[in-house]
């Protein structure tokens, strides 16, 4: 059998797995619903600055604690009078701008070396030791050290959280290699002169892809998690710039007077990271090949 055969041999099967994998997400009605939250999301994220019915940083002080529904105010104002609905907005493309930088940074550095490591193992001992000593520091901890050391601003919280989440992308990668590295394909490949490359490449990757989605998914969520912390804190995001962690750490001294501007930007983190996970167990499920036979 020539290397092209095993490629084609294990490309089809990917392709009948890929219309699985849409049929069951289309047939989970707890799946489309987080899906739905998710893409109202984005579209108020996208679309803030022509959806928002303020600007997110337009103060209005004679206006200041305008309990929802507030003509002109869906949801109320802060104590500046500032209109909590837009800056949720606002604060939801920060946060998702966050999450996706973050786990795209993960990704990009965590995937290659976790390859790396299942796949040679004269490199895994140095590897898997580092990822240990990264592992060693809590999510949260490292996170904030870091933004602390590089200063506060979207892009440092989204770069500081990547670097926190790359250990775990490598363990994932990794183990996933190491997997499908004793497949029989794989070893067929290897027999048929195939490079460490294209083995890597054109086998190991695409057969490991499932498994990196499930942790984007995963780790978007705690990415979002992470900036509201970072922002709570005064590590993140710098005021007047709306997010959702902002909002909170400004509405904690007035929450018996003013409650609303706390709760809905918690309800927005609760409902975004709920849907992430929603749809990343989704996802986990109408990837695994036992769950389908089930």
């Amino acid at each position: 059998m020539a290397v092209a055969e095993v490629t084609e041999a294990v490309t089809a099967p990917l392709r009948s797995n890929r219309r699985r994998v849409v049929r069951r997400i289309l047939h989970n009605p707890l799946a489309l619903t987080g899906l739905a939250v998710l893409a109202i999301a984005v579209i108020l994220a996208v679309f803030a600055n022509w959806l928002a019915p303020h600007e997110p940083t337009q103060t209005h002080l004679d206006r200041a604690f305008a309990p929802p529904g507030t003509a002109g105010y869906l949801l109320g104002t802060d104590d500046l009078g500032r209109d909590v609905l837009s800056r949720i907005m606002f604060g939801l493309r920060a946060s998702l701008h966050v999450g996706v930088l973050a786990v795209a940074f993960s990704l990009v550095v965590g995937v290659p070396l976790g390859l790396i490591a299942g796949y040679f193992r004269t490199v895994d001992a140095l590897i898997s030791r580092l990822t240990d000593l990264v592992l060693a520091f809590p999510f949260l901890i490292l996170a904030v050290g870091l933004a602390a050391i590089r200063g506060a601003s979207l892009g440092n919280a989204a770069i500081a959280i990547g670097i926190a989440q790359i250990p775990g992308m490598i363990r994932i990668v990794r183990s996933e290699t190491l997997r499908i590295k004793s497949l029989d394909f794989v070893a067929a490949a290897i027999v048929e002169g195939a490079s460490d490359a294209w083995v890597l490449g054109r086998h190991i990757f695409p057969n490991a892809g499932s498994a990196i989605i499930v942790q984007a998914t995963v780790g978007i969520p705690a990415a979002i998690l992470g900036e509201a912390v970072l922002s709570f804190l005064g590590l993140g995001i710098q005021p007047p710039a709306p997010s959702l962690g902002t909002m909170l750490a400004d509405a904690q001294q007035f929450a018996s007077r003013a409650p609303w501007a706390a709760v809905m930007p918690g309800v927005a983190i609760m409902l975004l990271t709920l849907a992430f996970n929603i749809v990343g167990d989704s996802l986990r499920d109408a990837l695994d090949p036992k769950a389908s036979r089930r």
